[in-house]
Order: C-alpha cells, then sequence, then structure tokens
C-alpha cells in the first residue's frame, strides 16, 4: 500500500534492487541505439580533420575526392551556408559553429564532410581531400605566455574570513602542486547521428544524452522552427558526459543532409572521438592548508588553472568544492583558464570534482601527516556541520556516517600510522581514504502519466537513459505511486516530443525527473477523482486526495480500505479511454527552505599493494560508503558506484590523454594506447548507503552517477603514500613513480 504524501514511505517496490525493465531489449539485440537506424535513400558522411593545430587553410584540392566513386558533394567552409553558434545553455555556450571559415584552432578540426552513397566510399573519398595549409604556432601549454587567461568565467571564486591572518594563526602549513591530465570520454559505442529533413521540418536520431538541448540548438543553428524538430535516442549506451553538448559533427550531419536532400548518416571513428565529442580537461592546482598542533584548519588556499578552447566556453571550477567541504573559518578559491589550441572540453564524470577532489583530499592527507594525526581523525575533527559559505545547515548529510560505516567494514583499525609499516612478504601493503562529495543539481523537469482502460499505465518524459537506470527507477518510481505492479507500468523516454527533460549528467536528472513523475502520478490520482467527484456510483465519491490511498490498480479509502474501485472501472462507467495528467518539478531553493540543499556524500576506503622491485602497484580492495538520498532502486545505484569506481581506478592509474607538444597531434587516440582497467586490474569491491531520503524534495534522492568516481585518485594517493612514504600528486601514477 502507498500513501499519497510522498508516494514512497511504504511501499515496497522503490529501493528493490529489480533488474532493469530495459534488459530483455538490450541482451537480445532489440534495443536500437542511433547507429542501428537506416531509412531509405540513406546517404552517408565522412569527416576531414585539420593536421595542424592552428593557422589558416590556404586552400582544397577536392577534385580527387569529387570525382571518387559514390560521392555526393564535398562541404568545406568555401561553400557552406552561414551558420549561427548554438544558442547558452544550462551548461554554458554551444561550441562553435563548424566549416565557417579557413581558422584552424586545433588539430583534427573538422574542416570538411563528404557526402557518399556508402560508408566506406565517404571515408576512402576524405582521405583524397588535398588541403593546403599556412600553419601558425600552436599555444598548447598552460604555462605558455602566449595563452589567453580567462579569470573566473562563471563567477564561482569565494571567499570568506582573512586567508592571510589565517595562516598566521597556523601552527602547520602544508604548500604543494597537484596535476592531472587531460582524460578522454571513451564510451564504448561509437557516437552517431542520422538526419532527415522534411521540408523545414527534421528529425534526428542522435547520441546525446539531451534530446531538449539538440532539438533547440538545431533550430537556433539552422534558423527553422524549433516545433518541426525530433529528436530520437531511446538508447545511448555510454556517454560519461560525451553527449551533452550537440558537437560540430551533429551539425554536420544535418547539413549534409540538407544539402544532399536525403537522409545522412555519420559514425564518427574512435580517432575521431578523441577531438570530437569533448574531453575532461587538465589543471594544475596548489593548495595551501593551514592547521593547529591539535588538528584544527584555520585556513586553505585552493588555486586551479585548467585548459579550455581558443572559442568555446567550457568551464570547470576545480577549486569550488575546498569552499564547503571542511569547516574552516578562512578560505579563499580561485579558478582561471588558458585558452589553448585543442579540441573543446566538456564535461566527464565528475567534472571539476574529479580534479579537485584529487588535489584537496591529497592536501588534506598531508595536513593530517603534518600534524602527526590520523588521517579519518583529522576529517571528522573538522567536519561541516553546515555549508560553509551559505551558513545554511544541510538539509541532510550522512557523511559522519559514510566515515565511520567505511572504517569498520575496511578493518582501519589495522592501519599502523608509520608509512611502509605494513607488509605482506616483500609487498607493502598501504590503507587511503578520502571525503568525497558531489554538489546538489537539479532543473526543472516535466512528466506525463496516463491510465489506459485496461488499468495499465503510461508514463513518459523525453530523458535519456545512459546506463544509469532511468528506465527501471521511474517505472518502479510510477509503479508505487499509482498503485500498480511493474508489468503494468510503461516509461518511455528519449524523444523530444515528449515533455521536457534536463540532461542525464550532473548526479540531477533522477531527482529532477523523479520529482516531475512524481507530480504526474499524483496530478492523476487527482484526476480519476475529479471524474468521480459527484458519481453517485463511486465509493469514492467527494474524496480528496489525502483521503485515498492506492494499491494493486485500486483507488481506495484510507478510513475504509473496503471502499474503492479500480482506475479500470472508472473509465469503462465513464466511457473514457484512458486519463492523462502532466507535472513538473521545480527545484528547491536553499534561501528558501532555510536550509542547504544537499548533494551526495560518501567515504572511500583503499587498500593498495606494491612490489617495491618492480613498481608494480595494485589496488587490493575498495569499500565505498554514500549517502545518495532515497535510493530508488539499490542494485542500479550500487552498480552506478561500482562503475565509477572503476573509473577512479582508471584516472588514478591509467588515463592519461597525450598531446604532442610540437604538432598538437592526439598521440595515444586508439584503444591500443589509451590505457584503462582490464578485468585483473579491478579489486574486491564493496558499496554500502547509509542516511536516508534529503526533505528538501518529494522523492529525497540525491544522485549516485558523479559520487562514485570522486576520492578514488586521492584515496590510492593517500595509500601508496602510506605504503611507500611516496606523496604522488600527479596524475595517473605510474610505476616510474614507484620504483627504486
Amino acid at each position: 500500500m502507498t500513501t499519497l504524501d510522498t508516494g514512497l514511505d511504504t511501499g515496497k517496490i522503490v529501493g528493490a534492487g529489480l533488474d532493469r525493465v530495459d534488459a530483455p531489449l538490450k541482451v537480445t539485440g532489440s534495443a536500437h541505439y542511433p547507429n542501428d537506424f537506416a531509412l531509405p535513400g540513406m546517404a552517408h558522411a565522412a569527416l576531414v580533420r585539420s593536421t595542424v593545430a592552428a593557422g589558416r587553410i590556404r586552400g582544397f584540392d577536392l577534385s580527387e575526392a569529387q570525382a571518387a566513386p559514390g560521392v555526393l558533394t564535398v562541404i568545406t567552409h568555401l561553400n557552406a551556408p552561414e551558420l549561427a553558434r548554438g544558442p547558452m545553455t544550462l551548461l554554458g555556450g554551444s561550441p562553435p559553429a563548424p566549416v565557417q571559415d579557413d581558422r584552424i584552432l586545433h588539430h583534427g578540426q573538422h574542416i570538411a564532410v563528404v557526402v557518399a552513397e556508402s560508408a566506406e566510399q565517404a571515408r576512402y573519398a576524405a582521405t583524397l581531400v588535398r588541403v593546403e595549409y599556412d600553419t601558425g604556432k600552436a599555444v598548447l601549454d598552460l604555462d605558455d605566455p602566449r595563452a589567453q587567461i580567462v579569470e573566473n568565467p562563471w563567477g564561482l571564486d569565494t571567499e570568506r574570513g582573512d586567508v592571510a591572518a589565517g595562516f598566521g594563526q597556523a601552527d602547520v602549513i602544508v604548500e604543494e602542486t597537484y596535476t592531472t591530465p587531460d582524460n578522454t570520454n571513451n564510451p564504448l559505442g561509437l557516437m552517431a547521428t542520422l538526419a532527415s529533413w522534411h521540408g523545414d521540418s527534421l528529425t534526428v536520431h542522435d547520441s546525446t544524452q539531451w534530446p531538449h538541448n539538440v532539438r533547440t540548438s538545431l533550430a537556433h543553428i539552422f534558423k527553422v522552427p524549433e516545433s518541426g524538430i525530433r529528436v530520437l535516442a531511446p538508447f545511448v549506451g555510454g556517454g560519461f558526459g560525451a553527449g551533452l553538448r550537440v558537437w560540430p559533427h551533429v551539425v554536420l550531419t544535418v547539413l549534409a543532409a540538407r544539402q544532399v536532400k536525403r537522409p545522412v548518416k555519420l559514425v564518427l571513428t574512435r580517432p575521431e572521438m578523441f577531438t570530437s565529442v569533448g574531453h575532461r580537461p587538465n589543471s594544475v592546482q596548489q593548495i595551501k592548508i593551514g592547521a593547529t598542533r591539535a588538528g584544527d584548519l584555520v585556513a586553505i588556499e585552493h588555486r586551479g588553472i585548467s585548459s579550455v578552447a581558443m572559442e568555446d566556453d567550457d568551464y570547470e571550477p576545480v577549486s569550488f568544492g575546498s569552499s564547503v567541504a571542511y569547516a574552516c573559518p578562512n578560505v579563499l578559491t580561485r579558478d582561471r583558464q588558458a585558452r589553448l589550441n585543442i579540441p573543446c572540453p566538456g564535461s566527464m564524470r565528475a567534472p571539476a570534482e574529479g580534479q579537485g577532489n584529487f588535489a584537496l583530499e591529497s592536501a588534506i592527507d598531508e595536513a593530517a601527516h603534518a600534524v602527526g594525526m590520523d588521517p579519518l581523525a583529522f576529517r571528522l575533527r573538522n567536519f561541516a556541520e553546515e555549508h560553509q559559505v551559505l551558513g545554511l545547515p544541510w538539509s541532510s548529510n550522512a557523511l559522519k556516517e559514510c566515515y565511520r560505516m567505511g572504517a569498520e567494514r575496511f578493518g582501519w583499525e589495522r592501519r599502523t600510522p608509520e608509512p611502509g609499516s605494513l607488509r605482506e612478504g616483500h609487498r607493502l601493503i598501504g590503507y587511503g581514504l578520502a571525503g568525497v562529495s558531489y554538489p546538489f543539481y537539479q532543473v526543472p523537469s516535466q512528466a506525463r502519466a496516463s491510465i489506459r482502460r485496461d488499468g495499465s499505465a503510461h508514463v513518459r518524459s523525453a530523458a535519456t537513459d545512459i546506463g544509469t537506470g532511468t528506465y527501471t527507477v521511474m517505472t518502479q518510481l510510477a509503479a508505487e505511486l499509482l498503485g500498480l505492479d511493474i508489468p503494468r507500468v510503461r516509461f518511455d523516454l528519449g524523444d523530444s516530443d515528449m515533455p521536457y527533460s534536463p540532461q542525464a549528467g550532473g548526479s540531477g536528472l533522477t531527482g529532477a525527473l523523479g520529482n516531475a513523475v512524481h507530480s504526474a502520478c499524483r496530478r492523476l490520482v487527482q484526476e480519476f477523482l475529479d471524474v468521480v467527484a459527484n458519481d453517485s456510483a463511486s465509493p469514492l465519491r467527494g474524496c480528496l486526495l489525502d483521503d485515498v490511498t492506492v494499491v494493486d490498480g485500486r483507488i481506495q479509502r484510507v478510513d475504509d480500505p473496503a471502499q474503492g474501485e479500480t482506475y479500470a472501472d472508472i473509465l469503462a462507467r465513464h466511457g473514457l479511454e484512458e486519463l492523462s495528467a502532466d507535472g513538473r518539478s521545480t527545484p528547491p531553493q536553499s534561501q528558501e527552505l532555510g536550509l542547504a540543499v544537499a548533494g551526495a556524500f560518501g567515504a572511500k576506503f583503499v587498500e593498495v599493494r606494491i612490489d617495491p622491485e618492480l613498481g608494480l602497484l595494485r589496488v587490493a580492495r575498495v569499500v565505498s560508503v554514500i549517502d545518495g538520498g532515497r535510493i530508488l532502486n539499490e542494485k542500479t545505484a550500487a552498480s552506478q558506484i561500482i562503475g565509477g569506481t572503476v573509473g577512479g581506478i582508471s584516472q588514478a592509474l591509467f588515463e592519461e590523454t597525450v598531446t604532442d607538444q610540437v604538432t598538437g597531434r592526439i598521440a595515444n587516440a586508439t584503444f591500443g594506447d589509451y590505457l584503462m582497467p582490464v578485468n585483473a586490474d579491478v579489486p574486491d569491491m564493496e558499496v554500502h548507503f547509509v542516511g536516508g531520503p534529503d526533505p528538501a524534495t518529494a522523492v529525497g534522492t540525491k544522485g549516485v552517477g558523479e559520487v562514485g568516481l570522486v576520492g578514488l585518485a586521492a584515496a590510492i594517493g593517500n595509500a601508496v603514500f602510506h605504503a611507500t612514504g611516496r606523496r604522488l600528486r600527479s596524475l595517473p601514477f605510474t610505476l616510474d613513480h614507484l620504483m627504486r
């Protein structure tokens, strides 16, 4: 039985670790991804990319390419129409429109697109395009004095107290520099776009995490009505942030389809994925921490600089998390960007926090060691009971419980304080931990819910599911709110014609969409009560929403459960085929609530084993304890943390996108060269959830998609220090850092 107060408190569907409802389609090959679609008369496109990082295009020789078999057209800046730049979005500005002039801003820039009858013909003809350049000297390094510096682009720098005075009160000061490299989103499925015009109407299948953004952006770029554009992405596969922006290859596919007046499909190659769909930008971070001998933080200064493309507005405030992470009276955070001749960066799982937490939690460990305090005790002593910038109590924060349960499950008490003091044979053993958080993020969302004559429900919204379990948890949520069994509920997504949904990213979709589904389902039950409000044949006549509960497809009175009737009976008696209701969610505002609306928190505990002779480092165990608010599905939530943990291990030990500092070419743009963990690199893992529903929203979720990755790099680095006494401050940790 479900009460309609929150719709969740007493149910048995939400929270259960149910199998994914979309799993049968995926394992049988029936789920169609953008690359799986084809249309009659479809042509294929292939990209031509710049082989220099800076300069201008002197000219093209297209004769061989145009004469190649099957070629329909070659589009360059010389024959492309003027395209507007995409609009500002919730995630910042759109990337620059492609093929608009002769300027080269980065190696791998899309400078032409070839359209042919087959994919093979298009790819071959693209190799025949000859380009002459006036080559410029590329700016490729954060330290290059020619790099334009962008100060505080989104106004997120913070300062409180008197940092200089705070350091004057410190008994111990730790001041170090930490660096993180570029990482590249590498979902297994290559990103694809299929575009088809019908007059000024456009249908697009795209590997996007945000269909409405694609629709809005393409309408702006091509100056056509948004109402005539439909974007479809019912199945996307992985994205890790790569599908959050409308990238130039999407625009070129749509342009090509308009030029040849046929459907056109473009599938990126793996090397093109490295220059076409964003990457985690590199960073250099200076942190200075002051503490007393008793272990109290008195000052934190965190300054970061990261890279951004020459004409892009992507921004990741890597220092911002330090402003709220710990109770400290004097804190300054500053972020800058350096404009380089690189592909446009973009969000990659746990953007900003993935880099910033590594620096902060490494430095916190260094400060704990400097004052002679256990790293866990140091963190607990400086726990922030309230939001340090807003000065408001958290809406919920179970970080202390995360620490305590994690320490117990991990066996932290076995840790000896001296580095190098734990061994097994000739291997050194290290224990490390990191405290983590990911900020609250929600934006407005909408959903529609319907119940049909047969008593089944259909709920939909234009969201996407990138493997996070959105199909499943929204089905569970709707089933519980409507009092139906899972097989009686269908949840659809991935279609921009459905009600508005924000992006799948930032750990914000489940909360925003869940609250919209909550609203739609409550309104739908109200619609049924409105139908029978004056129905003398209904035992629900005159009932208000708070007077009823829903169970087994039946609305019944709270005071007398025997008095009620099914959805199907109400529809049949009133000659209705279905009833529908729209719902929407509005993000809670901290100042209105008098609470700082909280994101997820967690603690990561790691054991490493190191062969000092070979520099061989293995992560042996990871325990993650997470406060993610209400957990809608324990299995999919745990899977998110497990996947994030693997990503964090990858960030710490393997991933580095290497750019040749002479040519600007990415030197390891294949799976053979870009290192990622395999099964043998992934250790035993435990995942535990603590805390409870966050009262700031109806559903009470806080998101777990991003926080799973945060903290692994720092925890591993801290464990390496415990094992060896060596403090590693640059990612990734490679064997040359560990050999004697």
